[in-house]
């Protein structure tokens, strides 16, 4: 007999995904009523023994109850222990997934104490898995030691990938993505805030990724705009939740509109990398001489090509033109020596395609 279209199913191995369109993913809502998931994988099929001991770094929603992998789920219900940066926070996904796993707190404040006992546990086998409230575990949030600390001791560290914030907010702003920097929370006193984003400049030859709090969004855009001036901004705030927004202006513009409208809720501000500036004649020649002093000729120009976006037959004919100043040149004598008629004619047929050979 077939499904209804809301009866429609997934089984994965023993994880039914019941696609039912009247659950409710947020993870922020009334939770009383019963899950709409049948038993995880780990708790149908698998035996306990199934997941290698180890500790695993389990990515979790950002705020859609969906937005979780099979292979989370099956960690999360298979390991001994879970260690949640709040265990209330985490009670919610993990009632509404059906997982019974114990869980405990792992916080910045209690790290120091905790630590030891859990890797006491797991030089004993047992299977650990570290979630926190929302998005990839150390990810601005705790578990750098308690990771350093397991490889320090030969244990074995597994990462279950899954959602991020500085990723999914980059995926969707409309900025350079093939560069980028995360650099988590910035100071929240505004002249240590000015100079974090004073020295993040050097970083800027790609998208600069922050978390902010709402309540200080308005001081940090308008520290991005002293010490950035008219640069792209996108604020994502919300991110898969129900209020999810994305504005992108200057950070100006962006200022005026959240002192109008206070935000609320999770916030990922992103940056974009000022301009290039298209390198003229004079700034090529320059390249070139640093270039050569150090390289061939046929690696300087592939190098300055690569640096300015300028063809490479272009890059070639100014190498030529330095080692003859009276070629190619804006004022040059009309009359050609048979040397300068050679070196033109090599620029010529240097292929724009491929790296020209060296004479």
């Amino acid at each position: 007999m077939q499904n209804s279209p809301l009866e429609l199913a997934y089984d994965y191995g023993g994880f039914r995904a019941d696609l039912s369109p009247d659950l409710n993913p947020d993870l922020n809502a009334d939770l009383t009523g019963p899950s709409r998931y049948t038993a995880p994988m780990s708790t149908a099929k698998h035996s306990h023994n199934a997941l290698d001991a180890g500790l695993y770094i389990v990515a979790t929603p950002l705020g859609h109850a969906r937005d979780i992998t099979l292979r989370a789920l099956d960690v999360l219900a298979g390991a001994d222990l879970i260690l949640c940066e709040d265990t209330r926070i985490s009670a919610k996904l993990l009632t509404l997934h059906n997982i019974q796993t114990p869980s405990t707190a792992y916080h910045e404040h209690n790290g120091q104490k905790m630590r030891p006992k859990i890797l006491a546990r797991l030089a004993e086998g047992q299977r650990i898995a570290l979630i926190s409230d929302a998005g990839t575990p150390l990810i601005s949030d705790p578990g750098m030691k308690l990771v350093r600390d397991a490889r320090a001791a030969d244990c074995h560290v597994v990462a279950i990938p899954g959602a991020s914030a500085p990723i999914a907010a980059l995926s969707i702003a409309g900025l350079p993505s093939d560069r980028f920097t995360f650099a988590g929370f910035l100071p929240p006193k505004q002249a240590a805030r000015r100079a974090a984003l004073e020295g993040l400049k050097a970083t800027r030859g790609g998208t600069l990724i922050l978390f902010e709090a709402a309540r200080r969004l308005t001081d940090l855009l308008a520290d991005i705009e002293a010490v950035y001036g008219a640069s792209e901004v996108c604020v994502a705030r919300e991110l898969t939740k129900k209020f999810e927004e994305v504005q992108r202006g200057t950070a100006g513009a962006l200022r005026a509109h959240y002192e109008a409208a206070k935000p609320r809720g999770e916030i990922t501000v992103l940056i974009a990398p000022p301009e290039m500036k298209t390198p003229d004649a004079a700034d090529i020649d320059a390249m070139l001489r640093d270039a050569m002093e150090t390289l061939s000729r046929r690696d300087a120009v592939q190098a300055v090509a690569d640096m300015s976006g300028q063809s490479r037959r272009a890059i070639y004919a100014r190498a030529l033109a330095l080692n003859d100043p009276d070629m190619n040149m804006p004022n040059m004598d009309d009359t050609d020596t048979p040397q300068k008629a050679t070196q033109k004619q090599e620029a010529k047929n240097a292929p724009s395609d491929e790296t020209p050979s060296d004479s």
